[in-house]
């Protein structure tokens, strides 16, 4: 028996199953017989076009596939057709489903495994997400749909075009390097933008910061405290600050070592236990069940061109500047200049700094530099606490902020000179 045959056609069953075991979940209250397809039909259209591509194989006669869809589909489409007339749903989701899995099916015996048990899964995915994707069509405005397309075929078609190498003596201005990074930090940003659009701006405090936190923890603190001056329970808020602090030192440390991998342990020394400690007083808002129409926090597109094209521009000219600063002064240059860039953003500096990290400067003198811009931008987050929230609100944040930094610091001194070592 040839075992790799049998491997390939259990692939084909297996897709079958998992796209079936979906199907068949979401019309599990039909009566029996009255489905064109469920969890057994779909497992064998995936054996089906397994055994099809075997057999066209031995023959020799690639054809029979084609064959083989077209019979396979016909019948298919047939049975569907009653069903789609006596229930009045006209949905083809369930053939194209089919049509899929018996070509994947087919794709398992007669091509890549990898790729096939890849799109089966893929596709079990996208049919069981039908709720979320319907959630965030009716949520999302046309002008937002708008940005987002327009960026993204700016991305596609502009991006190979942009030259990869240095206009500048520095090396800092790297058109595709310097778009690639700004298209990352949007698309970031938009994850947890489309969370609080699909979630809602009322789901309550804990949702609204760890989702805002994605976007921007500098708007979700300025917000709260708003709303702590306005008269809500300003410990509850400023534990939802400390919650999108935590988010945001985490975006930190996963951008910075996406970019240079050696950062990763260095950073996570000083990130982790600090992001633990902010995370910690949130723990009560996970349990607590958010009042009816308690407010959220209104935040701007940041798939919008023009903040994009914005924050392209400042990260230009932050690398510039990094990069001038590390050559003319050394690493120690670029600590005051992290301080100051904390005061208002992390994410430009982290990303100048990730990229000059193992090449002008040190791996170790990066890591310092961008903890330096974290340490000073969660002070500036509870100091803008402090000045626009109420007493209670202030004081919280600046003792969750404090005691995040000295747990970072603590646990970064005790472990990060080893690793920098």
């Amino acid at each position: 028996m040839d075992s790799d045959l049998a491997l390939r056609l259990a692939l084909a069953l297996g897709i079958g199953l998992v796209v079936g075991l979906e199907r068949g979940w979401r019309e599990r209250e039909a009566s029996p017989g009255s489905r064109t397809a469920g969890l057994r039909t779909y497992a064998l259209a995936g054996l089906l076009g397994g055994i099809v591509a075997a057999v066209a194989r031995a023959v020799e006669a690639p054809v029979l596939i084609g064959f083989g869809f077209v019979g396979f589909i016909a019948i298919f489409a047939w049975f569907k057709r009653d069903e789609s007339l006596a229930d009045r749903d006209f949905s083809v989701t369930g053939t194209v489903a089919a049509m899929l899995v018996f070509m994947l099916g087919v794709l398992s015996v007669a091509g890549n495994r990898e790729i096939a048990a890849a799109g089966g899964i893929a596709t079990a995915a996208l049919l069981a997400a039908r709720e979320w994707l319907h959630a965030l069509v009716a949520r999302i405005t046309w002008a937002e749909m708008r940005s987002s397309l327009l960026l993204l075929a700016m991305t596609v078609i502009v991006l190979p075009l942009l030259p990869d190498r240095a206009l500048d003596p520095l090396g800092a201005l790297n058109p595709r390097a310097i778009w690639t990074l700004t298209i990352l930090i949007a698309g970031l940003s938009y994850a947890g933008y489309l969370g609080m659009r699909i979630l809602g701006p009322s789901r309550g405090v804990l949702v609204a910061a760890l989702t805002g936190g994605m976007v921007s923890s500098t708007a979700i603190t300025v917000a709260f405290a708003r709303r702590s001056a306005e008269g809500e329970d300003g410990t509850l808020l400023a534990a939802g600050a400390a919650a999108a602090g935590a988010v945001s030192i985490t975006r930190v440390l996963v951008v910075a070592t996406m970019i240079q991998p050696a950062l990763g342990p260095l950073l996570a020394t000083f990130a982790i236990p600090a992001a633990l400690v902010l995370a910690a007083p949130a723990v009560r808002l996970a349990f607590r069940r958010a009042p009816a129409g308690e407010g959220g926090v209104a935040l701007g597109n940041p798939f919008e061109l023009l903040p994009v094209l914005g924050f392209a521009g400042l990260l230009a000219g932050v690398g510039l500047v990094a990069a001038f600063v590390s050559q003319r002064f050394g690493a120690a240059g670029l600590y005051p200049l992290g301080a100051l860039s904390g005061l208002a953003d992390v994410d430009a500096f982290t990303l100048s700094t990730a990229r000059l990290a193992g090449g002008s400067i040190g791996t170790a003198e990066a890591a310092y530099a961008i903890l330096i811009c974290v340490g000073v931008n969660a002070l500036a987050r509870a100091g803008y606490g402090a000045a626009v929230g109420d007493r209670r609100f202030g004081a919280r944040l600046a003792v969750y902020s404090l005691a995040a930094l000295a747990a970072g610091g603590a646990c970064g001194l005790a472990f990060g000179g080893a690793l920098s070592n």
